[in-house]
């Protein structure tokens, strides 16, 4: 089948939910009813009868299919295609990067950037914004670090449905102007990513919207799922050995470790689940230091600050989630220097081609790091995940210019 050809779309496809369920306590909630969190204040789960998923599908019916996540529709909430919000979310590459390789191990780059609206964000939100839409939802608020505000706006849009977005007042130019551009009304705030949230909190009830902030209704975890999906598909169904996520909210890691785990009770992977490593920056750390220190939940993070803005979230609602992730998978937790993010970035555009953004050069940094302190061992294969094409980002001055009426100095030119 095509890519292009839309008769995939054009019927309903079963799913197979069977109920919600909360991540900390493990309490069940009915299925096609608008949610927010749990009763315990923390965030809901999307659960399938996955025997009937096995019987209903196989991995062969998979390849007919458009190369786009909604492939995976009988693993995947929405029951109705007319409330699909979808703008081209296609399967993204896996770019093999050699030049960072070290000792036999493999290195590959997921690169999200292609994805609509240039990041990773369009998975979450193009399932949250669709499940809003079959929900009856018709106005919706969230607080971003950008790319998220970017996708939700686009998202929104394309059904109808009201959204207003809150972002730190240093949020990049192009980020705000591109939500402002796509339909939502957008807000500069004077604070950080969770004041941007309490703003949405607080306008609950005059507003009369609903909160997506992240992990604050069940769905965006399930399009991030998708992540996982994808590469057991594309590595055969036989999973890398390390996955390295930069991680701020924490969706992406936690909806690919239940996709892992999901396919694993389905039967179609078999062999060792990777290890799942969460990198944060060292300006905003709070998985780091609850990892290390052994912790369920983190701490808030007083005076966060880093050049990957994506990741400087300094509490996740979904933090245990992340933390559990991380020690079921016998993964880790670290942190990297900004310094460390922007020599990454460098290099990555360098000596491979890929223009990564600073939240995916995150990864790198932390591979390296983390190859040289033995955490991740030489012969272990190994994905980072680019979250967001890097030309969403300042990057450096090019200032050379010639003059072409005057004598070209071209020896100079190799200086």
């Amino acid at each position: 089948m095509s890519p292009v050809d839309e008769s995939f779309f054009a019927r309903d496809f079963p799913t197979f939910v069977s109920h919600l369920e909360c991540g900390l306590e493990g309490d069940h909630y009915p299925a096609d009813e608008l949610h927010g969190l749990s009763k315990a204040g923390r965030p809901l789960l999307v659960r399938y009868n996955l025997e009937a998923v096995a019987a209903s599908l196989d991995k062969q019916a998979l390849t007919q299919r458009p190369a786009e996540l909604w492939r995976y529709r009988e693993l995947l909430p929405v029951r109705r295609s007319a409330n699909i919000a979808r703008l081209g979310e296609i399967t993204t590459p896996l770019i093999e990067t050699a030049t960072f390789a070290a000792g036999s191990g493999r290195v590959w780059v997921k690169d999200e950037g292609r994805l609509p609206t240039g990041s990773f964000k369009a998975r979450g939100l193009c399932m949250a914004v669709s499940m809003a839409k079959e929900l009856g939802v018709k106005r919706i608020a969230m607080p971003t670090n950008g790319n998220a505000g970017a996708a939700l706006a686009a998202y929104a849009s394309s059904v109808g449905i009201e959204a207003f977005i809150f972002c730190p007042e240093d949020t990049p130019e192009v980020n705000v102007r591109e939500i402002e551009l796509q339909g939502a009304k957008v807000w500069r705030v004077n604070g950080l990513i969770h004041d941007c949230g309490k703003l949405v909190g607080q306008g609950k009830e005059p507003m009369q919207w609903f909160d997506l902030s992240t992990l604050k209704e069940p769905y965006r975890i399930e399009g991030k799922k998708t992540m996982g999906l994808e590469l057991a598909e594309q590595f055969g169904w036989e999973l890398p050995d390390v996955i390295l996520y930069p991680t701020g909210g924490g969706t992406g890691l936690i909806g690919m470790w239940k996709a892992f785990q999901e396919l694993q009770q389905m039967g179609w992977v078999t062999g060792k689940l990777p290890r799942m490593i969460a990198v944060q920056a060292e300006g905003c750390a709070p998985m780091v230091k609850a990892f290390e220190e052994n912790q369920q939940h983190a701490e808030v993070w007083e005076n966060a600050s880093t050049v990957a803005a994506g990741i400087r979230v300094p509490a996740a609602v979904g933090d245990f989630l992340i933390l559990r992730a991380v020690r079921e998978s016998n993964g880790f937790a670290c942190a990297v220097s900004d310094d460390l993010i922007i020599k990454a970035q460098k290099e990555a555009a360098q000596k491979t081609g890929v223009l990564i953004c600073p939240e995916g050069a995150a990864t790198l940094a932390a591979y390296q790091q983390e190859i040289a302190s033995g955490r991740i061992d030489k012969q272990e294969s190994a994905v980072l995940f680019n979250c967001a094409t890097g030309l969403k980002y300042p990057m450096p001055e090019a200032n050379r210019s010639l003059d072409r009426h005057a004598p070209i100095d071209w020896e100079a030119m190799r200086l």
